[in-house]
């Protein structure tokens, strides 16, 4: 059975939601709250519960934004899967990639919104006590994704646009 457009992407989706979940598990499985284990002057694991979205936005708001992010999360991959059945086969492989990758991404958080009610962060970047906030795979992936959209909408697509 061969998929149509570029669904084909879609197994980075669930590779991405897979790696995810199986890390979270791992640090959540052998870690405390808020235990830290240092392993560069750079990086640390911490697990820390972020109910928020990036940035813990609106962290504290009464529990709303739990529904909102997950709603948010499943429209996203929607408009992403039905973009990709659509795209023809021979074009687009970076940007079907990197909607995979966001698309997983937003999964890989929305399964922990709806299964925890928050979503478990655990890699920490810091530097002469400034900490960037916790993250997880499921964010690397958004990012590494938006990044790579950005990257086609300024140089890759208007090369390919001129050929």
């Amino acid at each position: 059975m061969r998929l149509p457009g570029q669904t084909a992407w879609l197994l980075l989706s669930f590779a991405v939601i897979a790696l995810d979940q199986v890390s979270k598990r791992l640090v959540a499985s052998h870690m405390n709250l808020y235990d830290t284990l240092y392993l560069l002057p750079v990086f640390n694991i911490a697990l820390l519960h972020n109910t928020g979205a990036a940035f813990s936005f609106l962290a504290g708001a009464s529990g709303w934004q739990r529904w909102v992010f997950v709603a948010l999360a499943l429209g996203i991959t929607c408009v992403i899967a039905i973009w990709l059945a659509r795209q023809p086969q021979a074009t687009g492989r970076w940007q079907a990639a990197a909607l995979a990758l966001v698309a997983g991404g937003a999964l890989g958080n929305a399964w922990d919104r709806l299964a925890h009610g928050y979503v478990i962060d655990f890699l920490q970047v810091h530097y002469a006590g400034w900490y960037f906030p916790a993250f997880n795979a499921a964010d690397s992936a958004i990012t590494i994704g938006a990044a790579m959209l950005i990257l086609d909408g300024l140089f890759l697509h208007r090369s390919q646009s001129k050929a």
